[in-house]
């Protein structure tokens, strides 16, 4: 299911498209291409629509939607792609970006389908408007893009390549270099936290140190008065009630010297008032009195509700005793209300509100140091951590620097095979100076440089044409088919280290032809033991190394009239070449015919001297390619054999 690749002896298992359905784009009516997860070649006439094939994929990447790519007649275009990714806990082993391919989908609320598969979807219609699916959700087209570009990179002479963005270039070495860049660089980003805190909150304070310093004296004025005061957590609600209660004393005694006498008799009666304990006990002697079960059984209750009415009696004569008018204590109690009141009206709604404001306002209070000790101690700290932080910066810049020249090295190399022998690339590591009063500027062995959250260093891919002509950033030094050339190099180079699975590659072969060409079948072999290669191609020398051949034709199964159908529509189909059909295309693809006796004889030659290399490990360095399974070994013997 997955794209097996080598690396030390250990097989990698990566997410591979497994099946890619394109409707209604372009010449391409309905097709769907079963991919091979190591090498597939995309071939076919000018103009049967091989682009197509790229564009579906680019639009599938997230890529911007051509509403003029949309068929003649058709309401929209639909590109699905099925994704297979490793979701078993083996897979979780596996390299961090097949995770995380898996894990954004899951976040998007994508379901998987039974074989741990995803479809992802994009729609263009005819009106412009395009719309993105993910596991069957409609997702925004961001998220899309994330997921496919976890495990796809297209790469094509008429689109923004990610490795010229001077961001990638800085990654790319920087996955080149590993641990030698990696462990630098992350105690570097940790340092340049602390430092830009640290730099930070000095120029706070001392840009604001008029503001803070009224601030400071507004919260020490506002905690000495709260200390003043010294109000206690709800006292302002206990004011309240004791106030309430010594401005209601007379009240409050006629209401509990008269339940009293209810229950117990007036104080000063003459015992002959009728009163509940008096009834209480007048009623327990009448049932004593008699026989009756029923009466008798009530003795108890009465006398339980005697002493209830008794212990009443007691709290209401213990609150009498204890309720006197106080108008001191009356006095006291409001002038203290007053001060919590005081209080209130300034800072909170109540005393616990207050108390709340002054804890803050004690902790505002220590951040807001701006003597001349905490200042010099805060300039202290920044200048130290500037000087852990560049020497950090140094060692990444170093480091990257080791780790370019090994990779133009070798990305050079590659060049060599690749009809661009007098080319050479190197990659530029120069730190950015700052600018005058410019933002994280820090000194670096003498210079003043911008100290950014990946180093210090500016990377950029240069590409020298030929002996003798300048370097130039390789995006205006190479032309379109050198750009791709330059790209397969820097891939295959990057096989080891390169975490996107799937690669695609449109006409990378342009401009090659002869032994160059049969090195650009190589290197895509070489490059398809660690990763997914699609290629559309023009030369029978790189289509020859393909573990799968799709060939895109016009009068396919869908097409009329040569290729035209009724409503005078050109449709193209895309078929999956068995081994005699791979030998009529490659005759084509060599000679413009397959007719020929020759032409059939040199197509067969090609696919035995390439089947043969590739058992072989290629005939160059690197990766030793992967075998294909016995049927691809049985193809490539009966080839050898008819090639003999």
């Amino acid at each position: 299911m997955f794209a097996p690749g080598v690396s030390g002896g250990v097989v990698i298992v990566r997410p591979v498209l497994s099946e890619l359905r394109i409707q209604g784009l372009g010449v391409i009516e309905d097709a769907t291409l079963d991919l091979h997860p190591g090498l597939t070649v995309v071939t076919g006439e000018t103009g049967a629509g091989k682009t197509m094939v790229v564009t579906g994929l680019h639009l599938l990447g997230g890529g911007r939607a051509d509403s003029s790519r949309v068929r003649r007649g058709a309401g929209r275009a639909t590109v699905e792609g099925r994704f297979l990714l490793p979701g078993t806990p083996d897979a979780e082993d596996a390299e961090g970006e097949e995770r995380s391919a898996l894990h954004l989908a899951a976040d998007a609320g994508a379901a998987l389908d039974d074989d741990g598969s995803l479809i992802a979807a994009r729609t263009v219609s005819a009106d412009g408007r395009s719309r993105a699916h993910l596991g069957g959700r409609s997702v925004p087209m961001a998220v899309l893009g994330d997921v496919t570009a976890a495990a796809l990179a297209v790469h094509g002479q008429h689109e923004a390549l990610r490795l010229l963005r001077a961001s990638e270039q800085r990654a790319v070495l920087d996955r080149f270099a590993g641990a030698a860049v990696a462990e630098p660089l992350a105690a570097y980003r940790r340092t340049r936290t602390a430092w830009r805190h640290a730099v930070a909150e000095l120029a706070r304070r001392r840009d604001q140190a008029r503001e803070l310093t009224r601030e400071a004296d507004m919260l020490r004025h506002g905690l000495g008065e709260i200390e003043g005061v010294a109000p206690q957590p709800g006292e302002d609600a206990a004011l309240v009630a004791e106030a309430r209660r010594l401005a209601d004393a007379d009240d409050l005694r006629a209401a509990a010297t008269g339940a009293l006498s209810a229950l117990a008799g007036p104080p000063e009666g003459t015992g002959e008032e009728p009163d509940a304990v008096a009834l209480l006990g007048e009623a327990r002697r009448r049932l004593q009195g008699g026989d009756d079960p029923v009466l008798a059984g009530l003795d108890p209750r009465l006398a339980e509700a005697a002493a209830l009415i008794g212990d009443a009696a007691a709290e209401l004569t213990d609150y009498l005793e204890r309720l006197q008018a106080d108008p001191q204590r009356l006095e006291h109690v409001l002038a203290r209300q007053a001060e919590l009141k005081s209080l209130t009206r300034k800072y909170a709604a109540d005393v616990d509100g207050v108390l709340a404001w002054a804890d803050s306002a004690r902790e505002r209070l220590a951040g807001l140091d701006t003597s001349d000790a905490a200042l010099a101690a805060l300039a202290a700290e920044a200048e130290a951590l500037a000087g852990e932080l560049a020497g950090h910066a140094a060692a990444v810049s170093a480091a990257r620097r080791e780790a370019a020249e090994r990779f133009g090295a070798a990305v050079s190399a590659e060049l060599d095979g690749l009809a661009m022998g007098a080319a050479s690339v190197q990659l530029a590591v120069g730190a950015k100076e700052a600018a005058p009063g410019a933002a994280d500027a820090l000194d670096v062995d003498g210079r003043r440089v911008v100290a950014g959250p990946d180093g210090v260093d500016d990377v950029e891919l240069l590409l020298t044409p030929h002996a003798g002509a300048p370097a130039l950033a390789v995006h205006k030094g190479a032309s379109g088919g050198e750009l791709s050339r330059v790209m397969l190099a820097v891939e295959v180079v990057l096989a080891g280290a390169d975490t996107t699975p799937t690669l695609v590659f449109d006409e990378v072969d342009a401009g090659v032809g002869g032994r160059a060409a049969v090195e650009v079948g190589r290197r895509l072999a070489r490059l398809a033991a660690t990763h997914q290669v699609v290629v559309v191609t023009h030369l029978a020398q790189v289509a020859a190394y393909a573990d799968r051949h799709l060939v895109v034709d016009k009068g396919g199964l869908q097409a009329v009239d040569g290729g035209v159908g009724t409503d005078g529509v050109t449709r193209s189909a895309v078929r999956t070449l068995g081994d005699d059909e791979r030998v009529v295309e490659l005759a084509r693809m060599l000679a413009g015919t397959e007719e020929t006796e020759t032409g059939r004889a040199h197509a067969e030659e090609l696919l035995g001297a390439a089947a043969a290399d590739r058992s072989a490990g290629g005939g160059t360095e690197g990766p030793t390619p992967i075998t294909r399974g016995a049927a691809t070994r049985r193809s490539g013997s009966r080839r050898g054999r008819r090639a003999g």
